[in-house]
C-alpha cells in the first residue's frame, strides 16, 4: 500500500490535536475554581511545586514544569508582586535563584486544597482509564521531553 499523504495530512490523523484540545479543554476546568484565588493555570501549577519542594531553584521549578526561563521568570516576578514568593540568591552560587514560599504562599495551599478533586469529579472518564492516560501521557513525556 503506497503512502497517502492527503490521508495523513488530515486532521483526524495527528496525534497533536486530541492532545492539544484535551489539554485546553482540562486546563479550562481549572480556570472557575483558580479565578476566586486570582490565579492562572501557570501560577497555580508553580503552586504545586513549591507546596511539594519549597526552596527550590529557577532550574528546577523549569525543569519540573517543564517551561523555560522566559516564561518562569516574568510569572515569579508577579508571584512576588503579590507577596506569595521570596526569590534570594544561593549563598553557595550567586548565580542560583532560589525560591521559596511565603507565608501568604503556604496559606493559599489550604485554599486551594479541593480543587484537584473538583476537577476530577469533571474528568469523565472511568478510574482506571484516567490511571491509564496519566501513565501514557508521562510516557510520552519521559521520551520525547518536550521543552
Amino acid at each position: 500500500m503506497e503512502y497517502d499523504h492527503r490521508e495523513a495530512m488530515k486532521l483526524k490523523h495527528q496525534l497533536c490535536f486530541p492532545l492539544y484540545a484535551a489539554a485546553r479543554c482540562v486546563v479550562n476546568l481549572y480556570t472557575p475554581l483558580l479565578k476566586p484565588l486570582g490565579l492562572t493555570y501557570t501560577q497555580y501549577i508553580t503552586f504545586l511545586v513549591l507546596w511539594e519542594q519549597d526552596g527550590i531553584t529557577v532550574g528546577e521549578l523549569c525543569d519540573r514544569l517543564m517551561l523555560d526561563n522566559g516564561t518562569i521568570s516574568p510569572l515569579l516576578k508577579k508571584m512576588q508582586q503579590e507577596g506569595y514568593i521570596e526569590k534570594r540568591r544561593s549563598e553557595a552560587d550567586d548565580r542560583v535563584v532560589l525560591i521559596t514560599l511565603t507565608e501568604k504562599g503556604r496559606a493559599l495551599q489550604d485554599k486551594a486544597k479541593d480543587i484537584p478533586l473538583s476537577v476530577a469529579g469533571c474528568v469523565d472518564l472511568p478510574p482506571e482509564k484516567a490511571k491509564m492516560l496519566h501513565e501514557l501521557l508521562y510516557e510520552l513525556l519521559d521520551e520525547r521531553r518536550c521543552k
